[in-house]
């Protein structure tokens, strides 16, 4: 059932802890964020995924108060290269920087050491080796035990492994981001290096089919994305329907459907929902008893891709920013 990631073997379905602090909408408290972590736990999720940038620091220091009694037992994540600085996201990949932001999410998650450390951004204006040399620096020091790259293209990475073993990437992937499939998935399954899927479930989109981006709260960052504009979103509503009677077919709830076909999509795949609500962490990790047939998969991938979703993912400033491979249908 387990799955390696940098060498270590941990549950295909990890937490991706951003949500608790940052980015849709106002942050749970910490005693409520402490009791999702404490489920998660419960229910065997061993992979934790964090970064300097989510909560400015918050989401880190949460996770070195909780996780810190269990640090033996778990894969610790976080990501450097794109921080808060003076309440602005900033990409920084200087290897001065990138040392010193690995120092304090030390200091934040409470540990000696990182399992996997993320380049959360590749940043254009430093060489992609200067940023990995810092990334090496810290490995070789026992600071982090492994390296990972968030948003690049397979070019980027097949630079960078040669430069030094990358243990996992991690991007955007799922039945309505499927731009992975363009490379870089293939990549990581050439070089055997995991794949970890962030925002699996298209950013609420797969899991909650009542999802209405007109009661998003100000702070929510779809706000500023493509695919939850009125245009776009009113023409992806139009895919809900036939969605949820796949997930029927399958016996399984709409969430788990997109988990599940992201799981037995490659070897390499681990994957990183994140969730305010424990009971939609139960619901996630029962994802794993779901097999898909190859003629729902078919369907499935027939009524969500690339073609049949309206809108980027990204904004085209953000989208320039790293780099990763685009359908042609997007570059219209």
């Amino acid at each position: 059932m387990k799955r390696l990631l940098a060498e270590k073997a941990v549950n295909p379905i990890g937490l991706g802890c951003m949500n608790l602090s940052h980015a849709y909408g106002e942050p749970l408290s910490i005693e409520a964020g402490t009791k999702v972590l404490h489920k998660a736990l419960d229910l065997g999720i061993d992979h934790f995924d964090s970064a300097a940038l989510y909560g400015f620091e918050r989401n880190e220091k949460l996770l070195g108060d909780v996780l810190k009694p269990h640090r033996d037992e778990i894969f610790l994540v976080t990501k450097g290269g794109m921080r808060g600085v003076d309440g602005v996201r900033k990409i920084d990949g200087r290897p001065e920087i990138i040392k010193q932001s690995c120092e304090q999410s030390l200091k934040n998650l409470q540990t000696d050491r990182i399992d996997l450390y993320y380049l959360h951004r590749w940043d254009l204006e430093v060489p992609l080796a200067d940023s990995m040399g810092a990334l090496m620096d810290l490995k070789q020091q026992g600071k982090i035990l492994s390296i990972g790259l968030s948003e690049v293209p397979a070019d980027a990475l097949r630079t960078a492994h040669a430069q030094h073993t990358i243990a996992a990437v991690q991007s955007e992937y799922s039945l309505w981001s499927r731009n992975a499939e363009i490379a870089v998935l293939q990549a990581c399954e050439e070089l055997d290096v995991a794949f970890v899927a962030f925002s699996p479930l298209g950013r609420g989109f797969l899991a909650d089919l009542q999802l209405n981006p007109n009661e998003f709260v100000e702070k929510d960052i779809r706000n500023g994305m493509p695919r939850f504009q009125s245009e776009h979103f009113t023409a992806n509503a139009t895919l809900r329907d036939k969605y949820a009677e796949i997930a029927k077919s399958a016996g399984c709830t709409p969430a788990q459907l997109a988990l599940a076909w992201l799981l037995q999509n490659s070897s390499v795949m681990h994957v990183i929902p994140g969730t305010t609500s424990t009971e939609h962490l139960q619901e996630n990790m029962s994802s794993l008893e779901i097999e898909l047939s190859l003629e729902l998969i078919n369907e499935l991938e027939t009524l969500i891709n690339q073609n049949t979703v309206s809108g980027g993912r990204y904004p085209a400033a953000i989208q320039q920013e790293i780099k990763t491979e685009q359908f042609e249908c997007e570059l219209e």
